[in-house]
């Protein structure tokens, strides 16, 4: 059936919308946006929900535009400094019992770019304020949409919103993190990581300025973080299972058995006191995925089964959360015909510390 994008009037979601429809439902806020008449631009040339994809897109476990390791011909759209002082990056001096950063790259320009990364922000920020109660002001958003230069996804942009979401950090806090983007493995030179890699996160500009390490991370959102102070970390990538570089790693069975994996070596991966949670895509050696499977636009997988849980289940635990998740990413795969064809995308669970995951659930 012939489409037309559209965008929600009320969350700003892009929607695929049939020619002729009046009215749409959104897929993720569920209000209703009056439509205008489709204008005569010959709309056999418009993008459809199916032909969005990039060339050769058949599986969502295979992303395109999660970058390999050895990537390195990323060039991406560059950003026009208007001004020497664009690197004295100023995040919104706002401080509340909520914050977020909410980081969603494409890519634009390069052949795998991501389809899913700024729906997947778009989500997230309306669950955090409309859902969790997040104020506005207090949610920093870092896309290539953003016209403020200072939230442009740049490795400087980046490292500045990661240090304003603890700055001045009390007990109470509830601070989130939420990363759609590419992501890497690198040979880990300081000997702290079990797998012989660092994970790292890919600015806009990493071809130029470098990427994001998961020990830089850890040391500027993790290690300040104050008792009673909590951290959530949703990471949407490939090779996500120790993102945030925290010392316990779960491992979950399809039965709901777990145990977990002490990650320390040489140095020290907690807080100060206060507790990080870490809910990633995949294990450190696996792909995640974009898929048109749940909403009919692309969206990552792990951002819209994590958004889903929590709005449709009471009395969640983290066991069952994850437990979920894995469950709607595989009813994704087998609604596309993927069964048996591709390594299954597993959402993972890290902290700063061991606890029962079948009887806790920490709120955000």
């Amino acid at each position: 059936m012939d489409s037309r994008r559209c965008k929600c009037q009320w969350c700003g979601m892009k929607i695929a919308a049939p020619i002729g429809a009046q009215t749409i439902t959104c897929p993720r806020c569920q209000s209703v946006t009056q439509l205008q008449p489709a204008r005569n631009y010959g709309f056999a040339n418009f993008p459809t929900a199916n032909n969005n994809m990039s060339p050769g897109f058949s599986a969502f476990p295979s992303r395109p535009g999660r970058m390999s390791p050895n990537a390195n011909n990323f060039q991406p759209q560059q950003f026009n400094p208007m001004s020497p002082q664009i690197n004295n990056i100023r995040p919104p001096a706002v401080h509340g019992r909520k914050r977020a950063v909410l980081c969603g790259i494409t890519y634009r320009g390069h052949p795998k770019s991501l389809k899913g990364s700024i729906n997947d922000v778009l989500s997230m920020r309306y669950f955090l304020v409309e859902k969790l109660g997040f104020p506005n002001a207090s949610v920093v958003v870092l896309t290539e949409d953003e016209k403020d230069p200072y939230k442009y996804p740049t490795k400087a942009n980046i490292r500045s919103a990661l240090r304003w979401l603890v700055q001045g950090c009390q007990p109470g806090d509830s601070l989130v993190f939420h990363y759609s983007g590419h992501g890497t493995r690198v040979r880990d030179h300081d000997g702290d990581e079990i797998d012989g890699h660092d994970e790292s996160l890919c600015p806009v500009d990493f071809e130029t300025e470098g990427r994001i390490l998961d020990d830089e991370i850890n040391n500027t959102i993790v290690r300040p973080l104050p008792r009673g102070a909590t951290l959530h970390g949703i990471i949407d990538t490939c090779f996500s299972g120790t993102f945030l570089d925290l010392p316990f790693l779960c491992r979950i069975n399809r039965a709901g058995y777990f145990m977990w994996e002490d990650h320390r070596i040489r140095s020290y991966k907690g807080t100060n006191g206060g507790i990080a949670i870490s809910i990633s895509a995949c294990d450190d050696h696996q792909n995640s995925g974009d898929t048109t499977a749940f909403t009919g636009f692309p969206t990552g997988a792990l951002t819209y089964s994590f958004i889903q849980t929590l709005e449709q289940e009471t009395k969640l635990t983290y066991g069952r959360l994850l437990m979920s998740m894995q469950k709607k990413i595989q009813e994704a795969q087998k609604g596309i015909g993927l069964n048996g064809e591709h390594e299954t995308q597993e959402p993972q669970l890290s902290s700063s510390e061991q606890f029962d995951i079948h009887s806790r659930m920490v709120a955000i």
